[in-house]
């Protein structure tokens, strides 16, 4: 059993098609997920959403991240009209923003500054201009695979990219101690920065954590040769910690880029850094008309008041343990080889052998029809939303699913 389009879905993509290129673009196009998925969506609440035609979902990839506390959630958005009534895009910033700054400055580690703009993208270039700028170096490192957004000089995605956008950008492997240290050999005197994210969490791929080996190791070449060390905690950020996802290792970054769940749901990107780069970013000009919107700022200060107070990363880490513990159980019963893979809170479960992911794609394709949403190939995301009723909920649906694909 498997989910058929809603009409009302249908009907939207037609109508997309017409006035929308492709009727929908970037990773929100339902064409890359199995048949069946919907495209349109109608509201949330909690840790379920709605899609056009009333199909209720437990929902584990929360927005693609950035609904940590569950959609809705009451406090961010009595936050956000208050501030809405007083106003959101001013003729400048609001108190919210130094409000912000001062919360974010006190809670990551290794932070002494924070600036703010809206997308992941805009975090992680500004991290890569402040390097360059502060430096007066060009090379910069990025793991092979990763994703650090949608512009030219690191968008996954060939199209409309030229050699010249990405002539100083050099590549090594992750977790990878020799490649790291050849890519910085090939940098020679002109390295301005090493990019790493949170840990490995490459799209279809198996996820890996950071090996603490290999993140001092990056932190020892950028102090070795006068670079940035960036963290790219824009996936990340706020799930597995407070404080900077490798402050869990004890290795911290010179800049690091924010966004997703900062805000629960609400538009905001942050860059954070420490005193060494404090000049640079007083002197570098980014900006956007919408960056200081106030509206975006209460909602993360509201957001940050509960997942202190909850506990969040935990609670989450707790969730997520207890639906990895069932899906494996389910699958040594079943006798399938699943491999599930990064945090907990961040789960990406991959079938073995499954190269073409039909597999994966069957399953997902049968807890959709019964009311999980889940991905066959990007990491998922738990919220605080998620309650040890609601695991259960999917873990019942998950036996059902690999019961048929086992049948395969």
């Amino acid at each position: 059993m498997t989910t058929v389009l809603g009409p009302i879905d249908q009907s939207l993509r037609d109508r997309a098609n017409l006035v929308v290129p492709g009727g929908m673009y970037g990773h929100m196009r339902a064409g890359g997920l199995p048949e069946g998925y919907p495209q349109f969506f109608e509201r949330g609440q909690g840790c379920h959403v709605w899609d056009v035609d009333g199909r209720k979902y437990l929902d584990f990839m929360c927005s693609w991240g950035p609904v940590v506390l569950g959609h809705r959630h009451p406090a961010v958005d009595a936050a956000a009209r208050r501030q809405m009534e007083q106003g959101d895009c001013l003729n400048g910033p609001s108190e919210r923003m130094v409000e912000l700054a001062e919360r974010l400055v006190g809670l990551v580690t290794h932070a002494d500054w924070a600036l703010f703009s809206k997308n992941g993208t805009d975090a992680t270039t500004t991290c890569v201009t402040l390097a360059r700028g502060a430096t007066g170096k060009r090379k910069v490192l990025l793991a092979n695979g990763a994703y650090h957004g949608a512009v030219p000089w690191c968008s996954p995605y060939p199209y409309g990219v030229m050699s010249e956008d990405r002539a100083h950008i050099l590549y090594f492997d992750y977790n990878d101690v020799a490649s790291l240290e050849a890519a910085v050999d090939r940098a020679g005197n002109d390295l301005a920065a090493i990019v790493v994210s949170a840990f490995r969490h490459d799209y279809g791929k198996h996820q890996e954590l950071p090996d603490p080996a290999f993140a001092a190791r990056a932190r020892a070449l950028c102090d070795a040769n006068d670079a940035a060390l960036i963290l790219d905690d824009v996936r990340a950020g706020f799930r597995l910690t407070l404080h900077g996802s490798w402050d869990q290792i004890g290795v911290q970054p010179d800049l690091s880029a924010w966004s997703k769940a900062i805000a629960n749901g609400y538009a905001l990107a942050a860059v954070m850094g420490n005193n060494r780069f404090r000049d640079a970013a007083a002197q570098l000009y980014a900006t956007g008309s919408f960056w200081c919107g106030a509206t975006s700022m209460a909602a993360a200060l509201a957001t940050i008041d509960v997942l202190q107070a909850e506990n969040g990363p935990e609670q989450m880490r707790r969730m997520g343990q207890r639906l990895r513990d069932g899906i494996a159980e389910q699958a040594r019963r079943y006798n399938l080889g699943v491999r599930q893979s990064g945090p907990p809170q961040m789960p990406t479960i991959l079938f073995e052998d499954d190269a073409d992911y039909a597999r994966g794609s069957r399953f997902v394709q049968e807890t959709l029809s019964r009311g999980v949403y889940m991905h066959p190939k990007h990491n998922m995301f738990l919220s605080l939303a998620h309650t040890a009723a609601d695991i259960d909920f999917a873990l019942s649906v998950t036996d059902e699913a690999f019961k048929i694909v086992a049948r395969l």
